[in-house]
């Protein structure tokens, strides 16, 4: 006999397992996978889901149907004889257009709306109920595509069952504070209607319509089909502008239906009373909203906060310090002397911005935005003073914290540069002047970033160590669509702001993020813009990759790879004589192109004398703004192993690299 055989026994259930350990590893595997991309796919049902979920705890039958799925043709009709009441979950996209799954069913719907041969009791028996997501800070078209879909269905006779909600993006004018408050309270009420309905009760007259009493049909049962785009309820933005109507105006238009149809002479006198009650009203109410805007303008109102509790709270979530101020570490382009970054701060006077879309930051987008500033104000000194203390507050953090030297952390706690700043838009602020000098006062350069749209402002700055201008794309189409401005006239706009650039005495710089698929094309368009700003530096950089994040629609298929940025700069400098490649940070994915004023005979200079400029700018202070500097006044040389072409690739051989151990992966890309 085998002597393993006799000494173990292969029928033992324990042996059986350890046997088949794999297959029983692989299976729990296989099992966590399918339940994780199960919670990804309920959660990305967003809005309707949620309302799905609510009707469901009221014991109806519910249904979520994406309008790419739903053909209006037949079922729209099949709602008019059911007991159904369909939720519509719409939103609006660039200039007032649906989003793309809803594009065929709102084109049917506003044709078959105007179309006689559908008439005005097609979708008679009918009820539903719109709920429209958007951001009133594009003002003429904010929720428009949620106010056209109840438009047209009441215009083809369908009966709607509760007012249509409005949800605001613009966390500054949202009713409750966010547009998922909005829709918390919208639910409430279409979830009591529709219990309402349930219990078969009417639903209270309120005054507006025509006979003094309002319809509803008794039903035993319901099935709420909650239609959405998925798309929207992620990516969270929509380009979109506000309207003047209001659900609960446009809930007493229904009196007017028959007002076009054919009347008996008799009817005439108490349509024509209708009318003029109606012009009474709207004079009265007119007369009160001028007296409302007189007072405004005669008080001195008090103006709202900018961080509002719902983004404080998302700021919290973020790791934000949820102050009107944020201090946080910013990497300086790779010309300035990157040892200094632990002792940069990242303060955001304002944390508004007039993009509404800001895809190339390092963070997701919570903040407010908007052509003015029109919020509380902090004063510089107090900005100033919680912008230290935040910043050593993070840096305290890593106490302690193993690979982290003393000498390094010591350094950090005493603040040397200030970089103002990716979140907003810090030339808005009204007394961004009087914030570099106290800046300066204390010894902190400063590094200043614009989005081009205050060309006023950038003639007016006083003077910085560095000054930004983002440039995010080079035509007025694709600026248009990555950056989605709130001013009309942005493209106008950005070109003054870069002549207004020109005009700068002081190091300015070129911010060109590179997207894959979206700005990487058009070399001759940036090389004109280069012209027209004449910067002394250009920063081309890769875009960063931070996660899904209902601001952007980015993924990792957009960021490009280290040698694509390459081939980038190479082209664009072969159409700008001027400029030369001078710098290079691998690891940031990053490379800089430097005027040729910066190279004086073969050597690059394009670092900064930190002493010297608080120097200039202190004799600038000093003599009232007559003293004048320029760049070259506080130019330093650039060390061998920042240039472009060095084997460091721009990483300080007086610092440790740590390489990745597992390299089968290469990520350098990022």
């Amino acid at each position: 006999l085998d002597p393993f055989s006799d000494t173990w026994d292969f029928s033992s259930p324990v042996i059986s397992l350890w046997i088949n350990r794999f297959y029983i590893y692989l299976g729990f595997a296989f099992g966590i996978s399918l339940w994780i991309c199960f919670q990804i796919v309920i959660r990305k049902q967003g809005f309707a889901t949620s309302l799905a979920e609510a009707v469901t705890s009221l014991d109806l039958p519910v249904a979520v149907i994406n309008l790419k799925e739903y053909d209006p043709d037949d079922q729209l009709v099949e709602e008019v004889t059911s007991k159904n009441v369909c939720a519509f979950v719409v939103a609006t996209y660039t200039d007032g257009q649906p989003t793309e799954s809803a594009v065929w069913f709102c084109k049917w719907l506003e044709e078959a709306s105007s179309d006689f041969r559908f008439g005005k009791t097609y979708l008679k028996g009918m009820r539903y109920a719109v709920f429209g997501l958007g951001n009133s800070v594009y003002a003429s078209h904010f929720n428009k595509v949620g106010k056209n879909v109840d438009k047209w269905l009441w215009m083809l006779g369908a009966h709607r069952v509760v007012a249509r909600g409005e949800g605001d993006c613009d966390v500054v004018k949202s009713k409750h504070g966010s547009i998922e408050a909005d829709f918390r309270v919208w639910k409430t009420k279409f979830l009591a209607r529709l219990q309402a309905l349930q219990k078969g009760e009417k639903k209270p007259c309120d005054g507006n319509c025509k006979r003094g009493q309002c319809e509803s049909s008794v039903v035993w049962s319901f099935c709420v089909r909650a239609s959405h785009e998925s798309s929207f309820l992620h990516l969270g933005l929509a380009e979109e502008e506000p309207s003047e109507s209001t659900s609960e105006e446009e809930s007493g238009t229904e009196d007017h239906q028959n007002l076009n149809s054919v009347v008996d002479v008799e009817d005439l006198g108490k349509i024509m009373n209708c009318v003029k009650k109606e012009k009474r009203e709207k004079e009265e109410q007119e007369e009160k909203s001028s007296l409302v805007r007189n007072t405004v303008k005669n008080e001195d109102s008090e103006r709202r906060t900018m961080i509002t509790p719902a983004l404080r709270e998302a700021l919290t979530k973020q790791g934000e310090n949820p102050q009107e101020v944020l201090s946080q570490y910013y990497p300086l382009n790779p010309g300035s002397n990157p040892t200094s970054g632990s002792r940069c701060m990242e303060p955001a006077p304002p944390s508004a911005c007039s993009l509404e879309f800001l895809p190339l930051v390092l963070r997701h987008h919570t903040n407010p935005v908007g052509t003015e500033w029109r919020w509380k104000m902090d004063q510089p000194e107090m900005i100033l003073k919680e912008a230290i203390e935040n910043h050593q507050n993070m840096i305290k953090q890593f106490k302690g914290v193993p690979g982290v030297k003393e000498e390094r952390f010591e350094e950090a706690m005493m603040v040397k540069h200030c970089a103002l700043s990716l979140v907003g838009e810090p030339i808005m602020y009204p007394e961004i002047n009087r914030f570099l000098k106290l800046l300066h006062e204390c010894k902190i350069s400063s590094f200043l970033v614009t989005n081009a749209q205050f060309p006023l402002e950038i003639r007016n700055l006083k003077p910085v160590t560095q000054l930004y201008v983002s440039v995010d794309a080079s035509t007025k189409d694709s600026l248009k669509k990555i950056d989605r401005p709130l001013f009309k006239d942005f493209w106008q706009r950005f070109l003054n702001s870069l002549k207004a650039l020109a005009a700068k005495q002081q190091r300015t710089v070129y911010r060109l993020t590179l997207v894959k698929a979206w700005n990487v094309d058009e070399l001759q368009a940036y090389a004109e813009l280069v012209s027209l700003g004449n910067p002394d530096f250009i920063e081309v950089k890769g875009v960063t990759y931070c996660g899904e994040s209902s601001a952007s629609s980015l993924t990792m298929a957009n960021v490009p790879w280290h040698e694509e940025v390459i081939h980038f700069v190479r082209e664009l400098v072969d159409l700008i004589p001027d400029y030369e490649i001078a710098c290079e940070h691998e690891h940031s994915n990053c490379l800089l192109i430097a005027h040729k004023r910066f190279k004086i005979g073969r050597e690059w200079w394009t670092w900064i004398d930190y002493n010297r400029f608080q120097e200039l700018v202190q004799g600038y202070e000093d003599s009232g703004g007559s003293a004048t500097f320029s760049a070259e006044d506080y130019m330093a040389k650039t060390p061998h192993w920042a240039l472009f072409g060095a084997s460091e690739r721009g990483f300080d051989p007086k610092d440790t690299r740590y390489q990745r151990k597992n390299k089968s992966k290469d990520i350098s890309g990022c």
